[in-house]
């Protein structure tokens, strides 16, 4: 099935709490996940919460990358959202699960935008083919 974009919904458990405590070391990695994607990073922006955590987003041409932190319980909510089919979401994942040196994770996959469901003619020349409809995945 077509569709205009996929969203990794992301939870990375036991992950580095000094890791995810830096604001300098979440915008460099959330970047470096953009480029891993295949992505155009457009714009960021990140917040450091008192007394602990990171928020922030990597706006990119292909739609988005955010992240929210709780390092003192050693987590990480991560929404890597991408549309085109030069662009994979699951790079950004492998990258950011391992520079959290997270020790588990949750991911669950959702086809944003179908093709059918939008009313977009299935032969337009428009972004990415997958085959399944949603993926959930425990690691």
């Amino acid at each position: 099935m077509k569709s205009l974009g996929r969203h990794i919904i992301a939870e990375f458990y036991d992950c580095d709490k000094e890791i995810l405590d830096s604001i300098d070391g979440i915008e460099f990695h959330m970047k470096q996940a953009a480029y891993e994607t295949g992505a155009t990073i457009v714009n960021s922006s990140f917040h450091r919460f008192l007394p602990y955590g990171v928020s922030g987003v990597v706006i990119i041409s292909e739609s988005h990358l955010t992240i929210h932190t709780w390092p003192e319980y050693g987590y990480a909510a991560v929404d890597l959202f991408t549309c085109g089919d030069h662009v994979d979401p699951w790079k950004a994942f492998s990258y950011l699960k391992k520079v959290f040196r997270s020790q588990r994770a949750h991911v669950v996959e959702h086809v944003r935008g179908r093709y059918d469901e939008v009313g977009i003619p299935e032969n337009a020349p428009h972004k990415t083919v997958i085959e399944e409809e949603k993926i959930a995945v425990s690691l």
